[in-house]
């Protein structure tokens, strides 16, 4: 390495340069540590000179010199060292956060709810509605088909919806997608709220569709836009920021549908039209937020904008250069593969095991049994004793549990990593249906079991909030570089929806024809997706893009070159705030 030459070490932020003592050869590096918004660092330094020894061949200067074996500067750390580049949540950031998940998330998690509770009064205004038309009421088979309908064009919609996102955040960036994506939720909130008085169930059926495309592009778009806005630290709290405001919206929606509030013949379309409400708030104040910084770099190659908006949301002092110079690694690596469609991700043998991962990560979310559990679980209440309408204050109460869980998921993601919390959160689903099965199969003989079914249904859903509801969205965000992100969240997303209609069709089939034993096809399932992500999936925690890509080039067989700033024809990055020099 040349006296005088700037290196980057591997997974750091620090610039490394090679120093020279007049007449004496060189004496070690010097490294220039940018200063941290945290400054737990506490150094001794000890300095000596180099050993004077005959020059080895490829070794050495001009001099004569070696580098010592055991000499020269050490750097000795004392007390705990926090790494440079972590960063707290500023309030740009927590600001951004809540405005595009309270407008996109939500939408899912309370359109999923909605219709559940007041379902009886909806049919009731279907069969109303009918008889002004025909002077008959509706047939029983016609009215579960249009309810069919109604509850099935949601997943529809969504799946719809994923194919939509991969063209919009590539086109529109991800802050763009999710304000244009407002237009199917204000629409059809409008549609829901004036249904009743136009006397159209059709406008309920159809808004349905249109708030589960919504559905569908913010279940892709969200985790792409708040993963590529955090820093590397808090890539998994914020990650999990997807999944917790759909619990949050399934929550409200559960409260507001209550037969006290609005759930009655009266409340029923104010309580539809509500999920306009988020939508507006978030075209009113997502606009004064940054776009997504890899986003305006990398696909726009803005780097005035890039920095103003890493500038905001990292606060005054944070090294934004680094942060950049990180950006422009991740666009060099992934420069040969180009831009991938949906089409070439399948065929491509570097993202192979990373495709795989994803499809198995969305499909086990859904088919490990969650809404199996929430459409059993009135059944479950009602065998143990709780009268049929004090149901719905239990199934609030599991909502309760859903976002505890979810809350604490969000708390311990970077501190105990995502593996962890997928794999206990699979073996608790797992166990909780064995012991259901057990309870459900026994209960007719021992009635006091049926109080165990109803332990089961909140342990499932405590072990499904805390992994397999949340995590995924985190993962399936960075095991993906930039190039290849759009296409396969688009693959994500139609798998969630797939799966979800798949189960929400099926179940009901084998509920009917195997009854209690349905939950040990779940807990199969559960183990399934435990063992993949055990044996294949890595722990992403606390590491770069590129870092993860790496880990998986190896899975799929393929070598990645080192490509170094000389090489791609960039210059050395020098951090453009005071440095820190200390030799080492």
């Amino acid at each position: 390495m040349a006296v005088g030459s700037w290196r980057r070490r591997r997974g750091e932020g620090r610039m490394l340069r090679v120093v020279q003592d007049p007449g004496s050869g060189p004496t070690g590096f010097l490294v220039s540590q940018p200063q941290s918004p945290a400054p737990s660092l506490d150094f001794e330094l000890q300095a000596t000179r180099p050993t004077h020894t005959p020059s080895h061949s490829g070794c050495g200067s001009s001099h004569g010199n070696s580098w010592p074996r055991a000499q020269g500067v050490a750097l000795l750390s004392r007390g705990p060292v926090l790494a440079k580049d972590e960063q707290q949540l500023r309030p740009t950031l927590v600001l951004a956060t809540l405005s595009a998940a309270f407008g996109s998330a939500f939408q899912y998690g309370y359109n999923i709810a909605v219709v559940n509770t007041p379902h009886k009064v909806l049919k009731s205004f279907y069969n109303e509605t009918y008889f002004e038309r025909h002077g008959i009421f509706m047939d029983e088979r016609v009215m579960l088909l249009l309810w069919s309908c109604t509850v099935s064009m949601f997943p529809l919609g969504g799946l719809l919806g994923s194919l939509m996102v991969g063209l919009l955040v590539d086109k529109c960036g991800r802050k763009g997608t999710l304000l244009i994506n407002n237009v199917f939720a204000i629409l059809p909130a409008i549609l829901m709220g004036v249904s009743k008085v136009a006397q159209a169930f059709e406008l309920i059926i159809l808004s349905r569709m249109l708030v589960g495309v919504c559905a569908g592009i913010s279940y892709s778009a969200l985790p792409m836009y708040l993963g590529e806005l955090a820093p590397k630290n808090l890539r998994g709290t914020l990650g999990t920021m997807t999944e917790m405001f759909v619990i949050i919206g399934i929550f409200l929606a559960q409260i507001f549908s209550l037969q006290a509030i609005l759930g009655n013949a009266t409340g029923w379309p104010v309580l539809l039209a509500l999920t306009g409400a988020p939508a507006l708030l978030q075209l009113l104040s997502l606009p004064f937020f940054p776009e997504s910084p890899r986003y305006t770099l990398i696909q726009k190659g803005d780097e005035e904008a890039t920095r103003q908006a890493l500038g905001r949301l990292r606060g005054r002092g944070a090294d934004v250069e680094a942060e950049m110079e990180d950006m422009r690694a991740e666009e060099r690596e992934e420069r040969a593969a180009g831009r991938l469609s949906v089409l070439s991700l399948f065929t491509f043998r570097a993202l192979r095991w990373q495709l795989v991962s994803i499809v198995v990560l969305m499909a086990g979310q859904q088919l490990s049994g969650i809404n199996a559990i929430n459409y059993y679980a009135d059944t479950i209440y009602t065998s143990a004793g709780v009268e049929a309408a004090h149901t719905q204050y239990i199934t609030l109460g599991a909502g309760v549990v859903n976002m505890v869980m979810t809350i604490i998921s969000a708390g311990t993601v970077e501190r105990l990593g995502r593996r962890l919390l997928l794999l206990a959160g699979y073996g608790i689903c797992g166990s909780a249906c064995l012991v259901l099965t057990l309870a459900l199969v026994f209960q007719s003989t021992v009635p006091e079991l049926s109080y165990l079914s109803v332990v089961c249904i909140f342990a499932y859903i405590a072990g499904h909030s805390i992994g397999p509801s949340p995590v995924p969205s985190v993962v399936r965000m960075e095991i993906f570089l930039q190039s290849s992100r759009p296409a396969a969240l688009t693959v994500d997303g139609a798998v969630h929806w797939l799966t979800n209609f798949v189960v929400g069709l099926v179940f009901p089939s084998i509920q009917e024809t195997i009854g209690a034993y349905s939950f040990l096809v779940f807990a199969g399932l559960c183990l399934l997706t435990a063992v993949y992500i055990y044996v294949v999936i890595p722990e992403t925690k606390g590491r770069t893009f590129v870092e993860i890509n790496h880990i998986f080039a190896k899975r799929n067989g393929v070598e990645i070159p080192e490509i170094t700033e000389e090489a791609a024809g960039v210059g050395p990055h020098v951090p453009s705030v005071p440095a820190k020099e200390t030799s080492l």
